[in-house]
């Protein structure tokens, strides 16, 4: 690996694991990931970081292991966001440009994503993302990109995600205390969605319904465009704690349970098969039924895919989801949850793996559900990346041109567009492009 820009780094700081992960981007534009660590999450409770010390020693081993088995340093990251604070809101913009016969630029665009994050929000509250989802060029609806067309009154609508401003900065702090660089803070269910999902799903219409430790995931497409996204509070852990209170056995005990004999399906499971559970200290062994266990997961199971199907229906595309729902997240793998999620819908549903995008001598450890978001930070931050040198290409030959034509100013301004464009860097998050339109 030459240059830094040849690979991109992420962490997913979740609620039961910190994930690390590097990926290189090949010639025919598949990434290939060079190395991923997973160590416990500690400091972390349904996607919010509220013991920096813990989040911070767990962030730092995890960088330090994937770095080992790179050989490289890592200097930024991309980092994942979610929480029961995150929430999105629609919104309409627009400009009126000075003449009907220019084209529409790229610049115009940016416009309009920038005055989105001026609008009013809550004390407390910032703007993440400013996602376009179609636009309005005088009166012409339905319009995907703009850039290039004619038209005086530019309109779009807006997906707009919001987090609370102290969930963001204390991931922030623990990136920074870990010795890091923060590029860009990314929802997590886009993540999730970049990794697993195909073009013709979300063209058809698609739930991505990422379940983890401490939250489940949601966000919907429907016509290549995001439409819903949302985080449940609720993930794998609260099923592990039923069981460990309904069955009065240890944590440890109960998250092994679930994952060894677990099922989302009560009917299904045969009442005479049953595990030995060792006592607590010396106490007689428990004898468990794999029925009783079913009955303990599913009730709550069904009461997390209420709260998903609630968001899905929210979004005004229930009826509209031609491929149905794409499950993903660790908690996806639990047995017979497919059909449960069948049952409770009616939709086709199927595992989400992260390989969408990976080219195949991919570290075979990632193709596993609990690595989507991992995987899906990588790629967003790819884009980014496309984005951020885009604008630099663009700006620099006019730049030289200027500094040929002496005038001292000419170097000033060159160099106040430098700064300019570092602080872009941060700023757009999500800039409208042809990339975003093949999505």
């Amino acid at each position: 690996m030459s240059h830094k820009e040849d690979f991109v780094a992420a962490i997913d700081i979740g609620t039961t694991k910190i994930v690390a992960i590097v990926g290189k981007r090949k010639e025919n534009g598949k990434i290939e990931i060079l190395g991923i660590s997973k160590t416990a999450s500690k400091g972390v409770k349904r996607g919010v970081v509220l013991n920096i010390e813990e989040a911070v020693g767990s962030i730092q081993k995890t960088v330090e292991d994937v770095q080992f088995s790179i050989g490289e340093e890592i200097k930024d990251v991309y980092v994942g966001i979610a929480g029961q604070h995150i929430k999105s809101i629609k919104n309409r913009g627009y400009i009126n440009r000075d003449s009907y016969d220019d084209e529409i630029t790229k610049d115009d665009i940016e416009a309009l994503i920038q005055d989105m994050y001026k609008i009013p929000i809550d004390i407390g509250e910032e703007i993440i993302h400013v996602l376009p989802q179609n636009f309005i060029v005088d009166n012409e609806i339905g319009v995907k990109n703009p850039v290039g067309m004619s038209g005086k009154r530019v309109e779009a609508n807006f997906h707009i995600v919001i987090g609370q401003i102290a969930s963001a900065r204390n991931i922030g702090k623990c990136i920074a205390k870990a010795g890091l660089k923060l590029n860009q803070l990314i929802l997590e269910p886009l993540a999730s969605a970049a990794a697993v999902l195909t073009s013709d799903e979300m063209e058809a219409g698609v739930a991505l319904v990422d379940i983890g430790g401490g939250t489940t995931d949601v966000a919907v497409y429907y016509d290549d465009i995001i439409r819903h996204t949302a985080v449940i509070p609720f993930g794998g852990d609260v099923i592990t704690k039923d069981i460990k209170e309904g069955c009065s056995i240890l944590q440890r005990q109960a998250e092994l349970l679930k994952i060894q004999y677990g099922s989302a399906l009560g009917d299904l499971a045969k009442e005479e098969e049953v595990v030995s559970i060792p006592g607590i200290s010396g106490r007689e062994p428990k004898e468990i039924s794999f029925k009783s266990l079913a009955y303990i997961i599913q009730s709550r199971m069904e009461e997390i895919l209420d709260a998903v199907i609630y968001e899905v229906e929210n979004s005004g595309y229930f009826e509209k989801l031609g491929a149905g729902i794409v499950l993903t997240g660790g908690g996806a793998l639990l047995k017979h949850l497919p059909a449960l999620v069948k049952f409770k819908t009616g939709l086709d549903v199927r595992i989400g793996y992260p390989t969408e995008h990976l080219s195949t001598e991919a570290i075979s450890d990632v193709n596993h559900p609990m690595y989507s978001t991992s995987v899906g930070l990588v790629l967003e931050g790819f884009q980014n990346m496309d984005k951020y040198k885009r604008k630099h290409v663009v700006k620099e030959p006019e730049m030289e041109l200027q500094q040929d034509g002496i005038a001292e100013e000419t170097k000033v301004e060159k160099k106040d567009k430098a700064g300019f464009m570092t602080s872009l860097k941060k700023v757009f998050t999500d800039i409208f492009d042809e990339d975003d339109a093949e999505m």
